[in-house]
């Protein structure tokens, strides 16, 4: 699973399928009641609202929100989890519109009333432009007035718990991760090792660090207006003690 000119490393789909128990976690999957019920109060949505989940991965979030009556277009490029999370839909008879695509190529102009961006799933391309142009395509995809939420790895916070070395497992899965802090902490570079079913796979990938005023200026830069930081989808400061970032914004 190593990177290649022709194919970087978010769209390797073995790499994604690989890595899924560590990402997707029954923590984490029981976690998304909890994330929508904050996600709902932070953005003020009315019911039945039109949202986007952008960069959904295994559906989470947009199975909960459609249990909650919205109406939800999911968005992922790996393929993978979408079939995943079409089965859990068609499993509880939920009406939910999947799009196969690359985020820096969705856009539907004056679509969607909402649009969340949650989990770290921004700040994958090694072109600052190329993740201009994501916020561009969220910003139009958005009716006037409309509000995105994005939740992710804040450049302060991760300073503060930056470790070179861990490894987890998941049940038999092993993986060893590595990481070092790119040069004038625009990026940070890790490396997993992976150990499953008796074979080794290996990636190293990187993803932008963003502080909360880098991102503010570039949903500015990208036409959003109104832009507030807090520490994560519960509405708690970002501060010194904060977990997260997250950011919300208003077309």
């Amino acid at each position: 699973m190593k990177e290649t000119a022709e194919t970087p490393w978010h769209e390797r789909d073995d790499f994604w399928e690989a890595i899924e128990p560590f990402i997707f976690t029954s923590k984490i999957i029981d976690a998304a009641s909890q994330d929508v019920e904050h996600a709902i109060a932070m953005m003020k949505l009315e019911p039945g609202a039109r949202i986007c989940d952008l960069c959904c991965g295994i559906g989470r979030h947009s199975l909960e929100l459609a249990r909650r009556g919205f109406q939800v277009t999911s968005v992922d490029r790996t393929e993978h989890y979408l079939e995943r999370a079409k089965a859990n839909a068609k499993a509880e008879g939920l009406d939910i519109e999947f799009v196969h695509q690359d985020a820096r190529n969705f856009r539907r102009p004056d679509s969607f009333d909402a649009v969340i961006n949650l989990f770290t799933s921004f700040g994958y391309f090694k072109n600052p432009n190329e993740n201009i142009t994501v916020l561009e395509n969220i910003n139009a995809s958005l009716k006037p007035g409309g509000k995105v939420l994005m939740e992710l790895m804040g450049k302060e916070v991760l300073a503060r718990i930056f470790q070179e070395r861990d490894w987890r497992q998941e049940d038999n899965i092993i993986l060893l991760e590595e990481r070092k802090v790119g040069k004038n902490w625009e990026f940070i570079e890790a490396r997993w090792i992976l150990f499953k079913d008796g074979q080794k796979y290996e990636q190293t990938f990187s993803t932008k660090l963003y502080s909360a005023i880098e991102l503010i200026d570039m949903f500015s830069r990208s036409g959003f207006r109104a832009m507030e930081t807090f520490g994560g989808l519960d509405g708690s400061p970002y501060d010194q003690k904060a977990n997260r970032l997250t950011i919300l914004g208003c077309k």
